[in-house]
Order: C-alpha cells, then structure tokens, then sequence
C-alpha cells in the first residue's frame, strides 16, 4: 500500500482506537462523582475499571484468532458497535451492579479494537517503517489520555452531570464506523483456524477469581481466612487448567506457549505485566487523589493531567520516528523504563499538602517514560516472530499488560482503600477525644468509612482528615508501585536488539548480499543501489520492477 492509501485507511482505525482509549479516560475524572451518587464503595469504585480491563484482556486474543477467519474491517465495525451498546447501558446504569456489568461489556468492544487495530496495521505496514506509524497511535493515545479527562471533567459539572461521560464516545464510534467502511480495503485470507474458547474461559476465570480475592479480601473478609483460601485454590486450579489446555488439548490455544521460547517474547510479556501494575495501577487513583486530596473540581483534575499526557505524547511521536529513521529501537525502552521509575519514584513522596507544579514535574517524567515504553515494546515483540504468529504475539503482549493492569488496579485499590479507612478511623477517633465531635457522629463515620464521601457535605474537622488520609494513602501507592517499574527496567535489560526488518516477509530473506549485488550489476543497475529487497528469491526495485534471481 502506498503512504496515501494507509493513511486514509489509518485514519478510521485511529479513530477506533481513539473511542476505545477515550472510554477511560473520560471516565476517570467522573469516577468519584458516579461512585458517591449510586453509594458505592472504594471497592466499586475499582472493579468500574477492573471490569472493561478484564474482558478486554481475556476477548483480545480472540479478536486476533477471528481475524484470520473473518474480514477485519467488519470485526473492527463490530466492535464498535458492542462498544456502543455498553455505553448506552453505561449511561443509564440505576446501580453500581448494572454499571459494573455494562462496563464488562463496553471491555469487549475495547478489546476488539485494541487487537485488530494492531493486526491490520502490521498487514499493512513493514516493522521497519512501523515506527513511524506507531508515533500515530501514540499521538491518539496521548490526545484521548488529555482530552478524556478535560472533557470528562467539563461533562460532569455541566447539566449532563456523569452520565453524559458514557454518551460522548457513541458519535465518535459513529463516524468511525463510516470512515472505515470507505478507506479500508483489505483483502480477507482465511485459514483454517479453531477458538480456544475453553482456553480464554479458563483463563479469564482464574484471573477474576484472584482479582476478587486481592480486592475484597481485608475489608469484606480477612486475608488469612477460608474465603480467602478458597478463592486463591480456585484461582490457581483454573490457571492450571488452563495451562494444561494450552499445552495438550487446544490445537491453536489463545496463548501459544510455544511463543515463549523466544527470550524476546518471554522479557517484553514479563515487561509488560510489571508495566501494567505500575501505570494502570497507580495512575488510576490520581484522579481520585485531586478531587479527594485537594478539594478540586472535576475540570481542574482533567487540567492536572497534561502534563503527564503532554510528556506521552512528545516523546511517543520523538521515539517513532526515530527509530523508523535508525531502526533501533532498545535504547528508547531503557531510557523510557528509566524515566518512568524516576517519576514513579517522586510521585511516592506526594501528600495532601505537596506543590501540584511539583506533582505535576514528576507526572511529566512518568508520562515521557511511557510514550517511549508502550507502543516500542511491541514493536521489539513484532520484529522477532513470524508473519504467522504477528496477531498471536501481538495479542499476547497486550494481554498481559491489561493482566497487569487489572491486577494493579485491584490490588492497589484494595491498599488505598485500607490506609484511607485506617487514616480516617484514626483522625476522627482523635477528634472525639478532643471533643471536636460528638459520640454519636463518631459512631457515624466509623460505620461509613467504607465509603466515598461528598466532602463539601463533610464538616470542615472531618473534611480535613479525608483530604489528608487520601493524600497520604495515594503517595503510598506509587512506592508500591514503583518495584514493578524496576522489575520492568531489569527485563528489558535482557531482551536482545535486533534491528527492525524492512520487508513483512515471515523469514529474513535467503539471498546473500553478494549475490543482489550481482544481479543488479547484470541488469544494468549500480551494485550500491539503495532500496532493494530480497522477496520469494528475487531482488525487487522500489519501483516493483523484478531482477530475477538468476
């Protein structure tokens, strides 16, 4: 495909993937508003973001698989629909239950637009020259990361109020749907593939159940009990089951373990799972942490975040094209994980009283290091496997990262949640013996501590305790945080550069170099000319014309 054709044909599937970033994102600053007016918890507050993260980590694979079965253009269209039947329900949600339920269904529209954007850019473009379109979906990324959270903001104090954050994402998916049914014209190679259905279902099972466990267990039940027993022996039953079926029954398994005797794929999933936590988990509650810890409005918290999406953003474009002009790609993964436990590091030193230019510094530093991170690491992944294994590799990256994600948003949640209820238990049981406040309220705000307050409701004692306890518990997170970038940083050491092939061809070409230069000079070429490629055993000029290999 020419340049021109891929752009027009990239330009619906960005907007795809622009409706599925903005679907957190816009969400994220109403977070605190939805939780408070449908009386949920912290713990429901968490599982609003665990449930699109999980059904989108366990559908993604299967995305890749009915691509190669069915024509991507229509799956892609698909998914946009099933995401916006999951925003309607969204936006009409009486409850924490049907909301979390229909945010589960959102996960699967995400999960097929993060899956098959991924594939059809790499049928279409070499890894070589993937860099520079991987800036693309950087700049989309970054712009749904700072316009979500503004215009999430700005819906939530305007008449809509929160429920108008499910609905802005439909016209986009909309228009998304037209643009791709005009620009993007792919031919529909079926092969003869089967859908571990029993694999993905095992495999989601056993993720949820130890999700479950990590998010309720201290505060619905104790960590050493047996309801926790038996729901980490349930996990790990089902995740052996479902290794068993991956490795013996599943003829093409969501997983192929066979993936992992590449060193490259086995430190960039490994990678990917230690990213997941440290920025799914910890970033997720910074929104929390401006309205709960500073007293801000929804708008003013979506105004924090640009200097971290600022950060994404230049360094994901800078990183692209860079390397699209190198071909070498593993300096900007050490540099990235480098400036990302830098960031994450700093921000585990913020409290209710920390200077926002301050935060917003080392949220600049986080943000350049996961620009240069993401999209690269697989990209490193993509360059190393088969045309083949492209979707399964692909898939299997993403994957885990959301696996990472998930598990470092529960996880953390459920920390968050116990040091504010300690915090706040604490700072009012030293009010009542001050006499700031009487017993009766006392007893009152040790029953509801669970809970996401209204803190303009809160008498200003009280408000105050909130503020500094969120303040506190959310700096506490990123120290949590911040080992995982490390283990991160330590895999990415290890995983070998190899640079970016120029062709989509599933082998390295067999042609020696001698033997190219041979048959240019024998059709009246200059030995040293620039842009030629070994393909089916002939020498192809940039122009299409062949030189037989002969």
């Amino acid at each position: 495909m020419t340049h021109r054709e891929i752009m027009e044909a990239l330009t619906g599937l960005l907007l795809a993937m622009f409706v599925a970033m903005l679907s957190s994102t816009v969400v994220s600053n109403a977070l605190p508003a939805i939780v408070t007016d449908l009386q949920g918890s912290q713990t429901g507050y968490t599982w609003v973001v665990v449930a699109t993260l999980l059904t989108m980590t366990a559908t993604t694979p299967i995305w890749g698989k009915l691509a190669d079965l069915f024509s991507k253009k229509l799956l892609v269209q698909v998914a946009l629909v099933i995401f916006s039947a999951g925003s309607v329900v969204a936006a009409v949600a009486p409850n924490m239950g049907v909301l979390i339920g229909a945010r589960a269904f959102q996960g699967l529209g995400v999960g097929g637009l993060t899956a098959l954007v991924q594939v059809v850019i790499a049928s279409m473009v070499s890894p070589r020259e993937r860099g520079r379109y991987s800036g693309y979906i950087g700049a989309v990324f970054a712009t749904a990361t700072v316009s979500g959270p503004l215009l999430g903001g700005l819906i939530v104090d305007s008449p809509m109020g929160w429920r108008g954050c499910f609905i802005v994402g439909i016209p986009i998916a909309a228009i998304a749907f037209v643009v791709l049914q005009k620009t993007l014209h792919l031919p529909t190679i079926k092969r003869d593939v089967r859908i571990d259905y029993l694999g993905a279902t095992l495999i989601m099972a056993g993720i949820s159940l130890i999700l479950v466990w990590v998010s309720l267990a201290g505060t619905n039940f104790d960590w050493i009990s047996g309801t926790s027993a038996a729901l980490v022996v349930g996990s790990l039953v089902l995740i052996g089951g479902a290794l068993w079926v991956e490795a013996r029954v599943a003829s093409e398994p969501v997983i192929p373990l066979r993936l992992f005797r590449d060193r490259t794929t086995t430190l960039a999933t490994a990678a990917s799972v230690m990213i997941g936590v440290a920025m799914f988990g910890a970033t997720v509650y910074l929104s929390q942490y401006f309205q709960l810890a500073r007293g801000m409005s929804p708008t003013e918290a979506g105004l924090m975040s640009v200097s971290m999406v600022g950060g994404l953003l230049v360094s994901s474009i800078v990183s692209g094209r860079v390397i699209t002009r190198t071909g070498l790609w593993k300096r900007w993964l050490v540099g990235g994980m480098l400036f990302v436990i830098a960031g994450i590091s700093l921000l585990g030193t913020i409290d209710a009283t920390t200077s926002l230019w301050v935060i917003g510094g080392y949220m600049a530093l986080t943000g350049i290091g996961l620009g240069a991170t993401m999209q690269n690491l697989v990209l490193s992944v993509q360059n190393n496997v088969a045309m083949e294994d492209l979707g399964a590799a692909s898939s299997v990256v993403a994957m885990f990262r959301s696996i990472g994600g998930s598990a470092g948003v529960a996880a953390l949640g459920a920390v968050l949640a116990h040091q504010v209820s300690s915090g706040v238990k604490d700072g009012i049981t030293s009010l009542a013996k001050a006499g700031k406040i009487s017993q009766e309220q006392l007893t009152a705000m040790e029953h509801s501590t669970g809970d996401i307050p209204k803190l303009s409701d809160l008498p200003g004692p009280i408000r105050s305790i909130y503020e500094s306890s969120f303040g506190d518990a959310v700096g506490h997170l990123f120290l949590v945080a911040a080992p995982f970038a490390v283990v991160a940083f330590l895999c990415i050491l290890f995983i070998k550069e190899v640079p970016l092939r120029t062709t989509n061809g599933a082998t390295a070409p067999t042609v020696a170099e001698s033997e190219v230069e041979a048959a240019l000079v024998a059709a009246g070429e200059p030995a040293d000319y620039p842009a030629f490629e070994v393909e089916g055993g002939d020498v192809r000029k940039a122009d299409a014309r062949r030189v037989d290999r002969r």
